[in-house]
């Protein structure tokens, strides 16, 4: 029922965003976890990307109107690019166009990444700045949540979706295959690290609601064993030699 009621609302976005947009909207794409297939209902955002032929104060104000639903059922607002942006970007935004080329959906128009040259320039210094960072936010927020264990695996949960979208880069900067999905993605950089895989497969397990620690402690200890394995993985990408990115 959930995906269904989705499924309408995108096509009712879509259209409405060809009424609003007319000639000027050149795509409409659906990129992440929805685009590659694990999607957890819930929990995970279904994000588009909207690509015009120019972008003015006007155009943006007219699309509050078709958003309103979409914004209503819980969704984030899409993100807006011209074609000629997404081209000149490529360098700026490595793990972001990573992400939206590897796993997406054409909803309308033609696909913007067909010709964009994804640059992989500045993909070690944003990799590291964005890890770093979401390890920084990943301690502030266990703070409050260390009281309770279905805080705390909400938190694991959710914080392992955002690494894990971070660890398809960290292949990428390694010379390996990128998988689309979150799992195979984490599974393949325990392997290429040498990681300890428990403490990932005990938070993916919570996201299926298929395992709950049965104890405050045990989920306090999952979280030190999967902070330990994140910190790993920043101190090998710290040690990639970036001449030869």
């Amino acid at each position: 029922m959930a995906k269904t009621v989705v499924h309408e609302a995108l096509n009712s976005l879509v259209k409405d965003l060809r009424l609003t947009h007319g000639d000027n909207l050149a795509s409409v794409v659906l990129y992440g976890s929805a685009a590659a297939g694990d999607h957890v209902e819930l929990r995970s955002d279904y994000n588009l990307l909207i690509t015009l032929h120019r972008i003015t104060p006007e155009d943006l104000r007219l699309a509050q109107a078709p958003m309103r639903e979409w914004r209503r059922l819980g969704h984030p607002i899409p993100v807006y690019f011209t074609a000629e942006e997404l081209s000149d970007a490529a360098d700026v935004f490595p793990i972001e166009f990573h992400q939206m080329a590897n796993a997406r959906t054409v909803l309308y128009g033609q696909d913007p990444f067909e010709f964009v040259h994804l640059s992989d320039i500045n993909l070690r210094h944003q990799t590291e700045y964005e890890l770093r960072s979401k390890l920084i936010q990943l301690r502030r927020l266990y703070i409050p949540a260390s009281i309770s264990s279905e805080k705390l695996c909400d938190l694991m949960s959710d914080s392992l979706a955002s690494f894990a979208s971070l660890f398809r880069a960290v292949l990428i900067l390694h010379g390996d295959p990128a998988p689309v999905s979150k799992p195979d993605t984490v599974r393949a950089t325990v392997k290429q690290f040498g990681l300890d895989a428990e403490p990932f497969e005990k938070i993916f397990a919570f996201r299926t609601r298929d395992f709950v620690p049965p104890s405050e402690k045990d989920a306090n200890d999952i979280f030190a064993a999967y902070m330990e394995q994140i910190d790993r993985v920043i101190q090998a990408v710290d040690e990639f030699d970036q001449g030869k990115i």
